[in-house]
């Protein structure tokens, strides 16, 4: 990545507290056009060590709440909207769509490139799809770029998806999605219900649903197919040599319409399929049930969503040596770094 692909900070559509770069990745390698990311970072911008926020499927960076807790804690918060999601996606592009999830290496490379060279460390925090993208990444990463996998000292995931949530039928939607992915990439796929996850937060949370649909958005068979080859990688165990914090609700409550219940588990993924990979994830990965929490943790109500906060504070700063102090600011006008890069 060049410095020429960077566009300068900007205000950010969440406000004052915000501003946002966009990357130029160049064409698309689906044939969508061309393809962007942006870089979002909560200002002043503290020189300690930082996050890096990775969403989802269906999602962009909106959890303010939550970039201002890290704010307090004295680290340095930033969010990436990858490709055609969320600020990144752009006209005639399908939303979300990649066929394979190796696309999402120039981008995530580059906001860590960035953010790394100002901050003493870096720890990734990924949420859901998100949590899969972040974990194979990574793995490359050490390989392809050692010194800069270096500057990471640990990895939050908020409820990831490795694994299928369908028990008995995963070896049947796996095998479907290898013939169709490969014969009809295309296609759209039947919508799995996650209305009851919309409904639930966004009867407590702030959210644009042009950018995150309470229904969510169409998935298609080269999608699930780039899914499904992400997850056979973690099978025989993928070790990031990394401190690893996967945070999930206690249980799960999927296929059902919205409800109290809905309110307190995991409605989009089986939480028990999460566990065994993301422990398998390294020596030092480590799996702690939020009661309670919803699909995404930062999102979950207040009880559940305390012991999220304070379960990645305190992982931030034993993986972090406990660095983050708040000092140093550039200010909010990025005279100090006219760039994101």
């Amino acid at each position: 990545m060049t410095d020429t692909m960077w566009q300068p900070w900007a205000p950010d559509i969440l406000g004052p507290d915000y501003e946002s770069a966009t990357l130029r990745l160049g064409p698309d390698p689906d044939g969508e056009g061309e393809a962007v990311a942006t870089l979002v970072r909560r200002t002043p911008v503290t020189d300690g060590p930082a996050v890096l926020w990775i969403h989802g499927m269906t999602d962009y960076f909106f959890q303010d709440h939550l970039a201002a807790h890290l704010a307090e804690a004295g680290y340095a918060f930033y969010a990436l909207d990858l490709r055609k999601c969320g600020r990144s996606h752009r006209h005639a592009q399908r939303w979300h769509y990649t066929s394979d999830l190796r696309h999402y290496h120039p981008e995530l490379t580059a906001a860590l490139d960035h953010v790394a060279a100002r901050h003493p460390s870096v720890v990734p925090m990924a949420h859901s799809t998100g949590g899969l993208i972040a974990v194979l990444w990574f793995d490359w990463l050490r390989r392809a770029r050692p010194e800069l996998a270096r500057r990471v000292a640990g990895m939050v995931l908020d409820s990831p998806w490795l694994a299928l949530q369908y028990g008995a039928r995963n070896p049947l939607i796996a095998g479907a999605a290898h013939v169709l992915g490969r014969l009809r990439p295309g296609m759209a796929l039947p919508g799995g219900d996650l209305n009851a996850y919309g409904e639930s937060i966004a009867a407590d949370w702030d959210f644009d649903e042009r950018y995150k649909p309470v229904a969510g958005t169409p998935k298609y068979a080269g999608w699930l197919l780039a899914v499904v080859r992400g997850m056979e990688q973690l099978r025989g165990g993928l070790d990031l040599h990394l401190p690893v914090l996967t945070l999930t609700s206690d249980r799960s409550w999927l296929g059902q319409p919205y409800s109290a219940a809905s309110d307190t588990a995991d409605t989009v993924l089986e939480v028990e399929a999460i566990r065994p990979v993301a422990e398998s994830l390294g020596a030092a990965a480590e799996v702690v049930p939020v009661p309670g929490a919803r699909h995404d943790v930062y999102l979950s109500l207040p009880l559940a969503l305390e012991q999220a906060l304070t379960e990645t504070t305190g992982f931030l700063d034993r993986v972090t040596g406990a660095e983050a102090e708040g000092t140093g600011s550039d200010g909010a006008d990025g005279s100090a770094d006219d760039a994101a890069h």
